[in-house]
């Protein structure tokens, strides 16, 4: 069991490794600050790296760590929601953008967490319908759902400026 728990905490890691960028871009488009998307990426992967042994099938070791690393930034949004006013001037503003066009970002910022995760996953990240129907442990057509009512909101949300 040691060896198995050694080899799934190996794969993880490569994952980690191989996609950090992948999963910082993605926690940055959510929480819009460097520091806490790095929080996000650091807390993904140490809990990803912790719990290797619960990973049944190696094959879908990239799914598992991309799930992980989306509960961890909508955790934090969770979290952000109950922060007081006076806390909230003292955060610091987001200072990076991952995507240019500042009608889309306003547009894309403006829309459900969830329908704006979907779009950044297949544009930005440009993974299939299927990879992120597992990486957000959702049925397939939900996701086609949320990917087409995302793209209405944002064609009437940057047709209209």
């Amino acid at each position: 069991m040691a060896d198995n728990f050694k080899d799934r905490e190996a794969i993880i890691e490569q994952i980690v490794l191989t996609k950090y960028q992948s999963y910082f871009r993605m926690a940055m488009s959510l929480v819009k600050n460097r520091d806490d998307a790095e929080d996000i990426v650091q807390e993904g992967a140490y809990k990803a790296m912790r719990s290797a042994g619960k990973l049944k099938n190696p094959e879908f070791a990239a799914t598992y760590v991309y799930r992980i690393m989306l509960n961890e930034a909508y955790r934090f949004l969770s979290e952000k929601k109950h922060v007081s006013i006076d806390e909230e001037e003292f955060l610091e503003p987001a200072t990076f953008d991952t995507y240019e066009d500042t009608d889309l970002k306003k547009a894309l910022d403006a829309m459900d967490v969830k329908d704006r995760t979907v779009i950044i996953l297949k544009y930005f990240e440009d993974m299939k319908l299927e990879e992120i129907s597992n990486i957000l442990d959702e049925n397939l057509s939900t996701v086609k759902s949320r990917l087409y009512r995302g793209l209405k909101k944002l064609r009437l949300e940057i047709g209209e400026e």
